[in-house]
């Protein structure tokens, strides 16, 4: 339980640079992304076209921030969709919690690290469950609430976390509504943990897959949206960077591991909602 007491900075805490501007971060990513930041992003993104049919597939991204997993989704049909109004978003101003999307219209929907900032996470699996084609799959690359992540979120007092919350429970606000990058680091360890509490809870899902990844490459990265500072190193390194997490991550990774990919595939049942 080391340092699992809830902790909540304040965005004029935070310690990184250019929190939440995701403008500044596109306009870097365009211009001249640096290496180790282009690998990382490539390592969230690459690992879910296992998932996807590429010359047939129909996907979404929810979500999207600064845009750039069009670079690395195959698919024969990719929107990326978000709550703003950035050039670069395929469909303006969605709601996660109420897309503009048909009934089964979707082959796959993508989220990368959006989950931890849903007000209402278990309503989350219902709109995805709605959209979401017969066996299609939530691809979801999400933070994980190890140590390591609970020491560097209070260092750099960028996002907290709570555990004292049931992310189950459809009425119970986890995330400010009103605060786009409110966020509880806590929510995907409280969602995908415990993979039978998941099954007991979330009926129109399978959990098909739950792996953890990331420390030294995520530390080194100069961050992805928020900035700091980092040491440059080229592809042949940042592999090696690489094995080193994939080795921690096996070992011990509710102490290193700084993220988490998981796959969800729609079952053929109600949802906890609609019944």
């Amino acid at each position: 339980m080391l340092l699992k007491k809830a902790y909540a900075p304040k965005h004029e805490e935070n310690r990184m640079k250019q929190e939440g501007d995701v403008v500044a971060a596109r306009k870097l990513y365009d211009s001249d992304p640096p290496t180790n930041l282009k690998y990382l992003i490539e390592q969230r993104f690459s690992w879910m076209n296992g998932y996807i049919d590429a010359e047939n597939a129909v996907g979404v991204e929810i979500g999207c921030g600064t845009g750039v997993s069009k670079d690395f989704i195959r698919a024969r049909s990719y929107q990326i969709t978000d709550y703003a109004k950035h050039e670069w978003i395929d469909v303006k101003m969605v709601d996660a919690l109420n897309t503009p999307f048909e009934d089964e219209s979707q082959d796959f929907v993508v989220s990368s690290n959006m989950v931890h900032h849903v007000p209402y996470p278990i309503r989350l699996f219902d709109e995805m469950h709605r959209i979401l084609k017969p066996g299609g799959v939530l691809l979801i690359q999400e933070i994980n609430c190890s140590l390591m992540m609970r020491i560097v979120l209070r260092l750099m007092r960028h996002e907290g976390y709570n555990y004292d919350v049931n992310v189950f429970d459809p009425e119970l606000i986890c995330t400010d509504p009103q605060d786009l990058w409110s966020a509880n680091v806590a929510i995907p360890n409280l969602l995908f943990d415990d993979k039978k509490k998941f099954a007991n809870h979330v009926t129109n899902f399978e959990l098909e897959r739950s792996t953890f990844s990331e420390f030294l490459l995520f530390l080194n990265s100069g961050g992805v949206i928020a900035k700091t500072r980092y040491v440059p190193l080229n592809r042949p390194l940042l592999r090696l960077v690489q094995g080193i997490d994939i080795l921690l991550s096996v070992i011990a990774p509710q102490v290193f591991s700084l993220q988490r990919q998981v796959v969800l595939r729609k079952n053929l049942i109600l949802s906890h909602a609609a019944k």
